[in-house]
């Protein structure tokens, strides 16, 4: 082999990093892609070398780079071998010049040489362990820019890889990468720009944002880009991989909106891992112009009210759906107003119209597909498992999920999704009706009744099978088939089944307690007797009532079963990602979708971000429960460090927390006692009969524990949480919602639990 040379051409394949350094190879491959990059060459380390590592100038390398000049000013920045690597960027360490014309260029080069000796440089590589280094150079066209600035193919403040940022400044933009003036900042998600100035428009920030996706599928990661803009036609500067990108979740950065976690905490109680969130986000509503409709905040699945509420005011609904916001997601905290989005009312109704047709089409496929769905459900669920686990490769399972598994995701959960949600409004409005002709006790009485002759109630499934399993009516065979995929973080698919756990049945049929069936049959007589009530006062209205409750009860049970049958969906998605990391050898809950089905394709690439994500899960898992209202922006860990936190509510606007506690009357009914107060449903076990327990939030999964408690309290929920649902059919008192409930109350307290009116006392 010859001599390595003095120069290069920027395109040449021969441009390495340990020839051209991290810099000019990066561009290198660029200009190779066919990226807009401007022209130029590289002065290569073997020149530095030559140089006497840049403490002279030799006449040939002199002559090398005077051969090359194109016409001009130009560009000339540094680019030594450990620069712009994939966990070391050098950013800011070394010198670039620029308008440098003519034989101006070969003391510009002897410069970015000797800024390799700097004290900041010298220190750096120190901190970072590196010994050895080179210095090579890049001599490029400079590009005239009326603008230019850096974007981000991740989000840098929050680290959210389906984020591009582009910042921009006017003219050339070294003053903006030296942090000397503030930059107007653009963030691209999904297609949709947020904006904060007009420098550029929406057309050239999306096009910025696709030249960012071309550069970083070639580096394999998130990378930052610099580039500027001349005559309208954008030039790449310069583009490194993002070495200290943070694994930050917060949505709650994304905007002055108002977040609940009510119901929601409910359904998804613990910190979502990668691939659950990938998933709520596949089945969540699409944003309302830009303003995402769901978060996630430091793991946890929250729904932005602001963005909800502003479709309903939009198109005429405001006070409809603030009433049907309360009774699902309860009363918002005195002193919080709900922001509004900061949109034109022509806007904001072009945005709702937008946003409604989809809904409307989900309703629409639910009514019309629903009850074959619900039928063949269990047997292609578990066709589907027998597939999953049947495929021997990455690609067969890659090939399973285009046929099949994709389906179940984005059509027949969605679906499932879709009848979940129905007749939510439906209680709220008959429930005014009866108390205003039988008074509250007498109302919930006659609310219940959705598990009876008529068919049964999926949220006591589990509860009623397991009765039957320890009184010999059912085997154990058929109570995992039918309920195996029921429990307490059922929409969480990283933890196993019921069903995948040999032991789970076991310890649920140790539980004791009243037999379920037996508290039914109360509740059952209760109803009766107000039912002969409201006819004895109400004769007239008697036929037309029970219709309604009817239609009620009718509605409550297909939105429960199109529940249950969502969670077995889940189930299947599970047994998908299991397989996934057993043929990858990548732990796929710590991926969202889409990257999981790059990995199974052949790109390792976004397993990388596994080892941080991890990090980030079991952090957040360490904190407490965050709030069930959060206004603006809101930091998990600040706050769990207050030893003044409160529970209920996070916004600067909320008057301040009483000392006593009250909620919504979630089931009718007084009951006194002894409180436990519980975290988790694995302390059922602490729990003893007739005691009074006091926890978060339930969901189907605490369902075996209610038997054997007096009362229920709790601090998450609304009339139609499962609290509520479950406490009233078994005729059990409850105060659901009470936002702090597990903070005032103490285990040991004796209390009265007053149902009928949304209280909880602390008795001497």
């Amino acid at each position: 082999m010859g001599e390595p040379p003095l120069v290069l051409p920027l395109a040449d394949p021969a441009a390495e990093p340990d020839l051209v350094g991290g810099k000019g190879a990066s561009l290198a491959r660029l200009v190779r892609a066919g990226l807009p990059v401007p022209d130029g060459f590289h002065v290569t380390t073997h020149a530095y070398r030559l140089a006497d590592e840049g403490r002279e100038m030799p006449p040939e390398v002199e002559a090398a780079i005077l051969a090359a000049l194109p016409e001009g000013p130009l560009a000339v920045r540094s680019s030594a071998t450990a620069e712009d690597l994939p966990d070391l960027s050098f950013a800011g360490q070394h010198d670039t010049f620029l308008d440098v014309r003519g034989p101006d260029v070969v003391d510009a080069v002897r410069r970015c040489w000797a800024s390799l000796r700097t004290d900041r440089a010298v220190r750096y590589r120190a901190r970072n362990g590196i010994t050895e280094t080179a210095m090579a150079v890049v001599v490029q066209r400079l590009v005239p820019a009326d603008a230019a600035g850096v974007l981000f193919t991740a989000n840098p403040v929050t680290g959210a890889r389906d984020e591009t940022v582009v910042n921009a400044a006017p003219g050339l933009g070294e003053a903006l990468v030296g942090g000397e003036v503030t930059p107007e900042s653009h963030v691209v998600r999904q297609g949709v720009v947020r904006s904060t100035g007009d420098l550029l428009d929406e057309a050239q920030v999306l096009e910025l944002a696709r030249l960012g996706a071309r550069i970083q599928r070639l580096h394999g990661g998130p990378v930052d880009v610099e580039w500027a803009r001349h005559d309208g036609r954008f030039a790449i500067l310069q583009a490194r991989p993002v070495t200290a990108l943070p694994e930050v979740w917060n949505d709650s950065l994304r905007g002055d909106y108002l977040w609940t976690c009510a119901n929601l905490g409910e359904a998804v109680p613990s910190v979502m891992t990668p691939a659950t969130w990938s998933i709520a986000q596949a089945l969540g509503q699409p944003p309302i112009a830009g303003h995402p409709t769901t978060g996630n905040i430091g793991g946890r699945f929250y729904l932005n009210i602001s963005a909800a509420l502003a479709v309903g005011t939009a198109l005429g609904l405001g006070r409809l759906m603030r009433r049907l916001a309360e009774h699902v997601f309860g009363r918002l905290p005195e002193g919080v107003e709900v922001p509004r989005l900061p949109l034109s009312r022509v806007a904001t109704l072009r945005a709702a119209v937008a946003a409604i047709g989809p809904f409307l089409k989900e309703n629409r496929d639910h009514k019309r597909r629903i009850g074959g769905l619900l039928a063949a459900a269990p047997a292609r669920a578990e066709d589907l498992r027998a597939r999953i686990a049947a495929t021997a490769t990455a690609a067969d399972l890659r090939a399973l999920w285009t046929s099949d598994v994709r389906r179940l995701l984005h059509d027949e959960i969605r679906v499932y999704d879709a009848g979940a949600r129905i007749g939510l409004g439906a209680n709220a409005k008959l429930r005014r009706t009866l108390d205003r002709l039988v008074g509250e006790r007498d109302a919930t009485a006659l609310l219940t009744g959705a598990h009876g002759t008529s068919g049964e109630l999926a949220s006591l499934g589990p509860l009623l099978a397991l009765s039957r399993l320890r009184r010999g009516e059912l085997d154990r065979e058929s109570y995992l088939r039918d309920w195996g995929h029921r429990f307490a973080d059922e929409f969480e698919v990283s933890v196993p089944r019921p069903a995948e756990d040999p032991t789970w049945l076991d310890r649920r049929l140790a539980d004791t307690g009243p037999d379920p069936h037996d508290l039914l049959a109360g509740q059952a007589a209760a109803r009766e007797g107000a039912w002969r009530r409201l006819v004895a006062g109400h004769p007239a209205r008697a036929a037309a009532l029970r219709r309604r409750l009817a239609a009620l009860a009718e509605s409550t049970r297909a939105r429960e079963r199109a529940r249950s049958e969502m969670v077995r969906g889940f189930a299947v998605l599970r047994a998908f990602l299991v397989r996934a990391s057993e043929l990858t050898g990548h732990d796929a809950f710590f991926l969202a979708l889409p990257e999981t089905l790059a990995v199974l394709a052949g790109d390792p690439a976004p397993a990388t971000a596994i080892p941080a994500r991890r990090a980030a899960h079991h952090r957040y898992r360490a904190l407490p429960r965050y709030p069930t209202v959060i206004l603006g922006r809101f930091d998990p860990e600040s706050w769990a460090a207050d030893p003044d936190r409160r529970t209920d509510v996070h916004a600067p606007s909320a008057a301040p927390a009483g000392d006593g506690v009250s909620g919504f009357p979630g089931s009718a009914g007084v009951a006194e006692g002894v409180a436990r107060v519980l975290a988790t449903v694995d302390d059922g076990d602490a729990l003893r009969p007739g005691e009074i327990l006091v926890t978060t939030v339930t969901n189907i999964g605490w369902t075996p524990l209610f038997p054997r408690v007096a009362a229920v309290v709790t601090d998450i929920g609304a009339p139609l949480s499962h609290a509520a649902i479950v406490a009233r059919e078994l005729g059990i008192p409850a105060v659901v919602g009470c936002g702090n409930a597990t903070t005032r109350i103490r285990t040991g307290d004796r209390i009265r639990v007053d149902g009928t009116r949304g209280t909880v006392t602390t008795l001497p």
